[in-house]
């Protein structure tokens, strides 16, 4: 596997860990936090900018994931998960 690979493999795991309070969010029509608030990350965005953002995460990470292997793949997950309880936990006041 060489880097680029490697790379998209991560960013395949983080993408699909990060659909998942997305779409909790936006299908449970509560308000989260998104790229597209404001302030940036923090702010809360609408339902359905939640569910909008959580399908296009969702779909590209299957797109990368289809290609890529499985133990990095992993590895981006469970990183991405890590970060993101950490920060809504601060966000959300967890």
């Amino acid at each position: 596997m060489n880097l680029t690979q490697a790379l998209l493999s991560l960013l395949a795991g983080a993408l699909l860990c990060n659909c998942i309070p997305h779409l909790a969010a936006g299908l449970r029509g509560e308000r989260f936090p998104t790229p597209f608030a404001t302030p940036r990350g923090v702010g809360l965005s609408a339902p359905v900018t939640n569910a909008l953002w959580g399908s296009a995460n969702l779909f590209l990470g299957l797109l990368l994931f289809r290609q890529q292997g499985w133990v990095l793949f992993a590895a981006g997950f469970v990183a991405a998960a890590v970060y993101l309880a950490r920060h809504f936990g601060r966000v959300r006041g967890g």
